[in-house]
């Protein structure tokens, strides 16, 4: 896999909230922003950096509550460490001041509250041009057993809450897109997020944001059996099977998505700290990886008919609750950047 860069489109950025999600008292100690951004500043694969990252808007990372004063200095902190700011999480969940998307009404303004700051954030940013593109990231902040036990009346509130949210975003001039995993509630299956997104019917304002580890258990039926697209005991050794039903899969949620993460699975689950099971990151060298990484960004970079989508401008690599002796070691990013490169090349433009 060659290092060397043939296209300038779309970006390449690494997501800092591996430093936090799934640590925590339970598990491993948080690792810091400054950290994060040095181990991906350092990065480097024949001549080729990072071009930025995406940001998650929680402490001990990015305070929801930035000053302005306090955004100001993030955007120098990046900036020289020539880095851009793209998609940005808002923390809606529970724990970190927000509340699920089909809760009761003080739930819901909970998590309405944390897009509204997440927004705002999101155009200071951009007015400090350290920001030319992206989105804010949201999910419905809620498991799916709870959901199953109403799912037409859990995804009506869910869809409810969106809609306000799309409200909000575009009131800052952002837009937002969920992330679909199998421990969301109503967004735990391909055909559960499409119905959802075509539910809130907003699709200037929200998308869907694909990571490749997420959604491939979406093709295996994890927390939705009847939407499976493989067998159950897939024959792991059957890649042709896998690229059809994965592509399928893309194809039904390629219309929605705004907002793409590349990333590698070995078809398992995985929960760490306060984080429910999902599907499992795995370093992009890691022989049990049965994506081929390459090809299934394909998927959701090229349209039906093969043709480039350009629907995002920039592509991030997510390596969640990887563990911590990964993250420090250097080696780690760059060949997170060497793959990343690797898809550019196949699917980018200038």
């Amino acid at each position: 896999m060659s290092g060397e860069s043939t296209h300038a489109y779309p970006a390449l950025h690494n997501a800092m909230w591996p430093g936090l999600v799934g640590k925590g008292p339970d598990s491993e100690p948080p690792i810091d922003l400054e950290t994060m951004l040095n181990l991906t500043a350092a990065a480097k694969v024949d001549g080729v950096r990072f071009d930025g990252v995406d940001l998650f808007l929680s402490l001990p990372h990015t305070d929801i509550d930035s000053s302005d004063d306090d955004l100001a200095r993030l955007a120098e902190t990046l900036a020289s460490k020539g880095l851009r700011a793209g998609s940005l999480v808002a923390p809606v969940w529970p724990p970190t001041g927000g509340g699920s998307a089909m809760g009761n009404d003080t739930e819901r303004a909970a998590f309405l509250t944390q897009v509204k700051k997440a927004c705002r954030i999101g155009r200071k940013l951009r007015d400090l041009k350290i920001r030319q593109y992206g989105i804010i990231r949201i999910d419905s902040a809620a498991g799916a057993a709870d959901w199953a036990k109403d799912p037409q009346g859990n995804t009506a509130r869910i869809a409810q809450t969106f809609r306000e949210a799309c409200t909000i975003a575009e009131d800052f001039g952002e837009r937002l897109a969920a992330e679909g995993e199998i421990c969301w509630a109503g967004m735990h299956s391909w055909r559960r997020n499409v119905e959802l997104l075509e539910l809130v019917n907003r699709p200037r304002t929200l998308g869907f944001q694909a990571d490749m580890a997420h959604t491939m258990l979406f093709t295996m039926g994890y927390n939705a059996p009847e939407d499976a697209l493989l067998p159950a005991n897939f024959d792991w050794s059957r890649p042709d099977q896998l690229a059809e039903a994965y592509r399928k899969m893309a194809g039904r949620l390629r219309p929605w998505t705004i907002d793409f993460h590349v990333a590698q699975n070995d078809g398992t689950v995985k929960g760490s700290g306060s984080h429910d099971k999902t599907g499992r990151h795995c370093q992009p060298l890691d022989p049990n990886g049965k994506l081929d990484i390459v090809r299934d960004a394909g998927a959701w970079m090229r349209g039906d008919d093969g043709q480039l989508t350009r629907a995002f401008a920039h592509i991030c690599w997510d390596g969640c609750m990887f563990p911590n002796a990964v993250m420090m070691d250097p080696q780690t990013w760059n060949d997170v950047l060497r793959v990343m490169i690797a898809v550019r090349n196949a699917h980018g433009w200038n």
